[in-house]
């Protein structure tokens, strides 16, 4: 496939860095919009940097001037005003504009699995997902009514060495190190795709400037799917040490942690497994090249490398003290 000069809106976050890199790998011509504000995952050389806030459209416009672009990927939208904006901003400008949507907006519970592109989107648990789907029901309006050139990706799990996979985040891995029992939602058997952001980026990248992808959706995940109990594992023996793992429902861990109810309620506490073919049908060079038991190990090496990435919460770390003691206590 030919080379598109290519608009980035983010750039520097967990999928779209990566996504970054692998176009500037193909050859692709990158320009990036984003805030400047981040240092944690830099740029490669040969990407155009324009610093503009996305929630500023005025700025955006003033940096882009009338430029055009083959394609337009918008990591930044995650409400219909914000599509709004992008419609404002880029319709007429861009050959293909690809939304990143999120694979938490199927069906939650899922009435069965793998998940395909066809199945239902409806999430009564989690606002982010329903405003997901919003988001998508207005580019697909514009597509079908007037011609916008929309692809819509659906990424599920994606994390890179920055990124721990667990409800409690460092806090959990710190608990591992000193032999504290370590909060699992559910019985721990349910299985949970996760994917690192290389290898999302490679089916990504292949989609970019593919008409046979515009006016569709594609969901782009990994084809491992461990179960939880797996993926604490996997970060404990990279850390070095054994896990006690103590079970807890899902509904109790939102109940005394609130702010972790969403994403458990409405995702991750259900099983989640994908089916690839309709991606790897246009990019047939996409499949899994890391798998999680490799990935936990370059998350332990890149917290333990810096402890200012090491951010405990005692305030979390006292909740799941209460939530072992009083799963115990029920025993």
């Amino acid at each position: 496939m030919a080379a598109t000069r290519t608009l980035f809106i983010g750039g520097t976050g967990v999928i779209s860095s990566a996504c970054v890199a692998e176009a500037v790998r193909q050859g692709h011509e990158v320009t990036v919009v984003n805030r400047g504000s981040s240092s944690t995952r830099p740029l490669p050389e040969g990407v155009e940097v324009l610093h503009a806030d996305i929630r500023d459209p005025g700025s955006v416009h003033s940096v882009l001037g009338e430029r055009s672009f083959d394609v337009a990927a918008e990591f930044l939208a995650f409400t219909p005003q914000h599509i709004r904006t992008d419609f404002e901003l880029f319709e007429g400008r861009v050959g293909q504009f690809v939304f990143i949507s999120s694979a938490s907006a199927y069906q939650k519970p899922p009435s069965r699995v793998p998940v395909t592109e066809s199945t239902p989107l409806r999430n009564p648990f989690w606002q982010y997902s329903r405003d997901k789907i919003a988001c998508e029901d207005a580019l697909m309006e514009a597509y079908r009514h007037r011609g916008f050139p929309v692809t819509i990706v659906r990424p599920s799990h994606t994390y890179d060495r920055t990124m721990i996979p667990t409800s409690g985040n460092w806090t959990d891995l710190e608990r591992m190190r000193r032999g504290a029992p370590v909060v699992v939602h559910g019985d721990g058997s349910s299985r949970w795709t996760i994917t690192h952001s290389s290898d999302f980026a490679t089916a990504f990248v292949g989609l970019l400037g593919l008409p046979e992808a515009v006016g569709d959706a594609f969901h782009i995940t990994g084809d491992e799917a461990p179960t939880w109990d797996q993926i604490y594992c996997y970060l404990a023996e990279a850390l070095g040490v054994e896990a006690e793992l103590v079970h807890v429902a899902s509904e109790s861990i939102a109940a005394v942690v609130p702010e972790l109810g969403p994403g458990l309620l409405g995702d991750k506490a259900h099983s989640m497994h994908f089916d690839n073919s309709k991606v790897k049908a246009l990019v047939p060079s996409f499949h899994q090249r890391v798998p999680f038991a490799r990935g936990a190990g370059e998350i332990v090496e890149w917290y333990l490398a810096d402890p200012s990435r090491q951010r405990f919460d005692p305030d979390l770390d006292a909740a799941f003290d209460r939530l072992v003691e009083h799963t115990r206590a029920l025993a």
